[in-house]
């Protein structure tokens, strides 16, 4: 998880209705994150065959949401890869989310405590990369830390035509994390994410992590006015 302080402002195009943009001690993030899905159902249920597991690689930034009393800090995709066409296909439908598809691959390394982590997808013929290297054990992450706003944001939010938000929960344990050695991207940025955004990226993340990961369940969502 690449995580890059940005100006509020680059985000607002992209803000769904309903909601607001989150912060951390005053500070907008936008973070460029790589995963591996496992053992994926459909509904719960149903494993769809040859599309169980896959990697994906997401852009996304942080808001939040205060219906009654409640405040639901959630996440928006600004974009998000995956290597088949019926996953994206069945994301854009369902969620409303930004999905492409691209070829990828991924590469996990370990030598004793020390674990080296990749994730590539392919633009334009050209590779991209974004890696991490960790050493020592995973800890929870410290209470108010950015480790635990990151990773803590249990709402998705997409828009869908020009004025609508659509709203589903992910439930999930709080994960663990690795701090790195080295982290962060290589390649074309701009061809996917544009000319701001993709310059935000090709710097010097601002933080980096490696969190272990949990099941997760996405619920269906709503329509939100």
């Amino acid at each position: 998880m690449l995580n890059y302080e940005v100006e509020p402002s680059l985000l607002s195009r992209y803000v769904p209705p309903c909601t607001s943009l989150d912060s951390f001690q005053g500070k907008t993030y936008i973070s460029l994150v790589g995963f591996r899905f496992c053992r994926t159902k459909m509904l719960g249920r149903f494993p769809i065959p040859f599309h169980t597991d896959f990697d994906e690689v997401n852009l996304r930034f942080y808001v939040r949401r205060k219906p009654g009393d409640e405040d639901r800090r959630g996440v928006v995709f600004i974009a998000e890869v995956v290597p088949r066409y019926a996953i994206a296909t069945t994301a854009r439908i369902v969620y409303g989310e930004n999905y492409v598809c691209l070829p990828m691959k991924h590469s996990i390394q370990t030598d004793g405590l020390r674990n080296t982590t990749e994730y590539q997808w392919r633009v334009n013929r050209q590779w991209c990369k974004v890696y991490a290297v960790t050493f020592d054990i995973p800890r929870h992450p410290t209470e108010g830390s950015l480790e635990q706003f990151i990773t803590e944001h249990y709402w998705g939010y997409s828009t869908r035509g020009t004025r609508e938000c659509h709203e589903y929960h992910v439930s999930h344990p709080a994960w663990n994390v690795w701090a790195t050695t080295a982290a962060g991207f290589e390649g074309d940025a701009s061809s996917l994410y544009g000319l701001e955004l993709g310059a935000a990226i090709q710097r010097r993340p601002d933080s980096a992590f490696v969190a272990d990961g949990s099941p997760v369940v996405v619920f269906k969502g709503n329509r939100i006015e």
